[in-house]
């Protein structure tokens, strides 16, 4: 098992056998990467996988990304803490052909799929997984979004309720009775 976070060259990798690989980033390595991510800390994070020849030139990457991830509600700014397990997959293709500037193409069926490069890079899929993986909108239990009604003074505000098309029917209604 290599615990790496360098990539690897992608000419180097054996073409007989899978490369197993395990990443478990130290507390620095987490901050570092949860200030990039916009969280406020990454308390726990492993990737483990392999890299494996896949046909007569490409690579697959498997894997399993578990993190727990604490970032600001959206609503209160109270901490919420994000049991984040997933699987990650990637195809790199040897023979993979960029569609032509301006030519109107279909988004490939396999967005696992990307070109063979140089180098195959886990700590940078692990990075890209995880960012992919957070909540955009994490919400502390019970947190909800208050309306902000604005207007000029001594006039009626416009919320949601009185916006509706029927309602001065139904205030009209109100007021018969």
């Amino acid at each position: 098992m290599t615990d790496t976070q360098r990539p690897f060259r992608s000419a180097d990798l054996a073409r007989r056998a899978a490369l197993p690989f395990r990443i478990e980033p130290d507390a620095e390595a987490r901050a570092a990467l949860a200030s990039r991510l916009g969280a406020s800390a990454i308390r726990k994070l492993r990737f483990e996988g392999e890299i494996r020849p896949e046909g007569k030139g490409d690579w697959r990457l498997e894997a399993k990304l578990g993190a727990t991830v604490v970032q600001p509600c959206v609503a209160t700014l109270a901490p919420v803490t994000t049991r984040i397990d997933e699987t990650v997959e990637r195809r790199y293709l040897a023979h993979w052909s960029e569609p032509e500037p301006g030519s109107e193409t279909k988004m490939p069926g396999d967005e696992t799929a990307e070109p063979l490069g140089g180098e195959i890079d886990p700590a940078a899929v692990m990075e890209e997984a995880l960012a992919l993986a957070l909540p955009e909108y994490p919400r502390a239990e019970g947190a909800e979004l208050g309306a902000a009604v604005f207007t000029e003074p001594g006039a009626e505000p416009l919320t949601d309720e009185t916006a509706r098309p029927f309602a001065a029917l139904g205030k009209l209604k109100k007021d018969e009775s």
